[in-house]
């Protein structure tokens, strides 16, 4: 039976908070072994919806895909009524980018609430157009008064847990979208491109869980092809789809969008890949990542081709956008006494060295893509994220963490506060150097939740370099427990526009709160 991703057209009541109306259940069960087909109308089709990523107080970047060649137009208005539109001439799109493409906007007014369409056009006959899709989301503002507040979280479609029609879809994504945030940070494993989505999966209890399948998840993903799959396959989702027509994304990426703990230079031993070299992986993913996500210093035209990137929003935030794995050293076990490349790299080091002490923000989020103080091992002896269980003296990536936190606190940085996911469990750690090894830095709060769409694991242990202290945790006390068994977590973030104060709250899907921690503002350490 073929499948037709309903596209939702966001009307007057979408830009109220929780008023956009919840989209329908999934229309099958299952799809395949064939990908989605699509009508053909003999137009351009965008039934994939709409996104916008990196949201300033006046830019944004518009995503779409087409189903055939066409050429991208945006409109933007201050109404729904579109009266006096502008006009937004976009990118041919075509097999090169996979029929995505991305348009900047620039020049909007600071903290208004924006309306968009996108139409797409037949590149030989410009009448011919498709039916448009529409889209809103408010840009960063201008005044401190107006506040800001965001969710977070990460890890979608993991460990064989996939679109699952009996239970919605990702209904997560619904419950979030109703919050109406100004936008939304995914912490990477964005997908997860070395699993494999089954037709059903029994859960332990007997009941059966089944997903919506496609020919690309079938296997691990190697080819572009086949990573460009991986990505398309959440865009399945209802709920997804109308979340992104109503919330900007700030997106980053971890290892699973190319296959778990992987690090450049790795040579793989695993008889599922016919493609041993991970940098040839690496690079395929990278290319759909910047396909699929509106990403803005992932533009082919700017050259930057990169992840790490500050996104301002207003005189309350500057959000830094870490990437702890394109540049990092090979996963070890973490003992070396000199360590220049770190988690890193020397120069994203020295990047956000500079770029936190530019800052003028009140808060300075840091969105690291690992946690670090928790224990991630990476088999018997290595260990995958910063921390590797001495609770001694920095060592190995420690090194690198330790120099920063240092030049935090040196320079007097005030308002920085840690977020990840990873782990898949949520928590929140407090660190201090009364109780650390290493001292020579000003405490800090660190905040995981996670995953969305994945299994849940048990808590991992603290490494005590740093001196966490772990005030918060839920966690199963099995490995991978579904989302069928156990609420999906995310957090949100509110900094208020009169006090500065920012709130951070560790939610599970249902509209339980389980964590609530009030920072205050213009302190080196919390």
């Amino acid at each position: 039976m073929p499948f037709r991703p309903r596209v939702p057209s966001p009307g007057r009541r979408t830009v109220l908070r929780g008023s956009l109306a919840v989209p329908a259940a999934l229309a099958v069960p299952v799809l395949g072994p064939a990908a989605p087909a699509f009508a053909r109308s003999g137009r351009p089709d965008a039934a994939w919806g709409v996104q916008v990523g990196d949201v300033t107080s006046s830019t944004a970047l518009v995503w779409v895909r087409s189903d055939r060649p066409a050429r991208m137009l945006v409109e933007t208005s201050a109404t729904e009524s579109f009266r006096r539109p502008r006009i937004w001439h976009g990118p041919l799109l075509g097999p090169g980018t996979d029929f995505t493409g991305t348009t900047p906007l620039h020049g909007l007014p600071a903290g208004e609430q924006v309306h968009y369409r996108v139409t797409l056009a037949d590149p030989e006959d410009p009448r011919r157009t498709g039916r448009p899709v529409y889209g809103t989301f408010r840009t960063a503002p201008a005044r401190r008064r107006d506040g800001v507040r965001f969710v977070w979280s990460g890890d979608i479609a993991g460990q064989g847990w996939g679109i699952n029609p009996d239970i919605g879809g990702y209904r997560v994504y619904d419950e979030m979208r109703r919050l109406d945030p100004d936008f939304f940070l995914c912490s990477g494993d964005n997908i997860y491109a070395d699993g494999v989505i089954e037709p059903s999966v029994t859960l332990p209890d007997g009941r059966v869980w089944r997903n919506v399948t496609t020919v690309e998840k079938s296997k691990v993903a190697e080819t572009l092809a086949e990573y460009r799959g991986n990505f398309r396959y959440n865009l399945l989702d209802d709920n997804l789809r109308a979340f992104n027509a109503q919330v900007p994304s700030v997106i980053q990426w971890d290892d699973h969008e190319v296959r778990n703990n992987w690090y450049p230079g790795q040579i793989l031993d695993d008889v599922r890949y016919a493609e041993k070299n991970v940098d040839v992986l690496a690079a395929r993913s990278m290319r759909a990542f910047g396909e699929y996500f509106p990403v803005s210093t992932l533009r082919r035209s700017n050259g930057e081709g990169r992840v790490h990137r500050v996104v301002p929003h207003g005189p309350l935030l500057d959000l830094f956008v870490l990437d702890m794995r394109t540049f990092r050293n090979a996963n070890s076990p973490g003992r070396q006494a000199d360590d220049t490349t770190g988690i890193l790299g020397a120069e994203q080091l020295k990047w956000l060295k500079r770029a936190l002490s530019k800052s003028r923000a009140v808060w300075k989020v840091i969105a690291a893509d690992m946690p670090l103080g928790l224990v991630v091992a990476d088999g018997a002896t290595d260990f995958e994220a910063v921390a590797q269980g001495d609770p001694g003296a920095p060592l190995g990536r420690e090194l690198q963490i330790a120099e920063l936190l240092r030049h935090i606190k040196h320079q007097r940085i005030t308002g920085t506060v840690w977020l990840t996911a990873d782990v898949h469990y949520t928590s929140a750690q407090h660190y201090r150097p009364e109780r650390a090894a290493f001292q020579d830095f000003a405490p800090f709060w660190e905040f995981v939740t996670g995953p969305l769409a994945a299994g849940q694991f048990p808590a991992n242990a603290l490494d005590r370099t740093f001196g966490p202290d772990q005030v918060f945790v839920k966690s199963p006390d099995r490995a991978n427990v579904s989302p069928m068994e156990t609420p999906s977590l995310f957090g949100e973030v509110d900094i208020d526009g009169v006090s500065g104060e920012l709130t951070v709250r560790l939610r599970e899907q249902g509209g339980s709160v389980l964590f609530t921690k009030v920072l205050q503002p213009g302190r080196v350490g919390q």
